[in-house]
């Protein structure tokens, strides 16, 4: 570097004694000023409510928005735990529910079961459940939890909502096959209980859809027998015991020889909905024979 420009900044320079009175000074006089007067307050303020006051509400404004969200998200958390508890409540309810209609459906058959063991008080009676049937939606042949083991036997009459539904065809240890008089191979000796005329009825699957099973060889001559009477087993039945409800005459007509008539009976159960069954342990050819000692 040249003599020339090194003795230009020598004589420019300031000594640092003289800079440090002056800041001394300055720092001296805006106390002064500071304290004496409210000259550098108002600027100084106006500098805090444009700057540092906005800053202060957008903090608070974010603090109240998280404090928000957080009480949400307790809520949410809250509304979850209770949806989940009334939803474990109402699965419970259901269940029980569901429970309360079974025991209401088996009271309601166990009455009617009861009932009809009163109303056919004379014979001797045992009650079986339903465990199997075949396909359809008619009970024209099925499986009941009762057997040999029990008392039962082939052709023991049984009955169930009111009337008839047929006989035990087969039997097992545990376990008997009914054939109801639905079932297309079914004959029942049947009898009008106003005019004791005797008939013959026959199942029919195809007409059970409409809610009828058949009946022909009525003897009517007088043309007694009306729609509505009852039908029941007759005496003459070599597998049925008598005076058993089959039905009720839906409707009736002459055969082409003009000596019989036939027609159609409405059943007295309902073979679309059966659970238990009564079985009557007394067997045709006993009771005939008591009677006839």
């Amino acid at each position: 570097m040249s003599p020339i420009i090194k003795r230009k900044k020598e004589k420019h320079a300031l000594p640092g004694k003289y800079l440090l009175f002056i800041l001394t000074f300055v720092c001296t006089l805006l106390m002064v000023i500071t304290i004496c007067t409210d000259l550098l307050n108002r600027p100084i303020n106006t500098v805090v409510g444009y700057v540092i006051v906005p800053f202060q509400q957008g903090i608070g404004r974010l603090g109240g928005w998280l404090s928000g969200r957080s009480e949400e998200l307790v809520q949410i958390r809250t509304l979850l735990e209770e949806n989940a508890r009334l939803k474990e409540e109402i699965a419970a309810l259901t269940e029980e529910n569901t429970l309360l209609q079974q025991d209401k459906y088996e009271l309601v058959s166990l009455r009617e079961l009861v009932s009809l063991s009163e109303q056919y008080g004379e014979y001797t009676k045992i009650a079986a459940r339903i465990i199997g049937r075949d396909s359809g939606n008619w009970f024209s042949a099925f499986t009941i939890d009762k057997g040999e083991d029990d008392g039962l036997a082939v052709n023991m009459n049984v009955i169930a909502g009111g009337g008839l539904v047929g006989r035990i065809t087969a039997v097992g240890p545990n376990w008997a096959r009914v054939t109801s008089i639905i079932s297309d191979n079914s004959n029942v000796s049947g009898m009008t209980i106003a005019t004791e005329d005797n008939l013959m009825v026959t199942g029919d699957l195809k007409l059970m859809a409409e809610g009828c099973i058949t009946f022909s060889q009525l003897m009517d001559s007088n043309d007694r027998v009306v729609a509505g009477d009852k039908v029941v087993t007759s005496n003459i039945s070599d597998k049925y015991l008598p005076n058993i409800l089959i039905g009720y005459i839906s409707s009736i007509e002459k055969d082409a020889n003009n000596l019989t008539k036939s027609g159609l009976i409405i059943p007295a159960v309902d073979f679309e909905h059966l659970g238990e069954v009564l079985v009557i342990t007394d067997m045709k050819q006993s009771v005939m024979d008591a009677s006839q000692n």
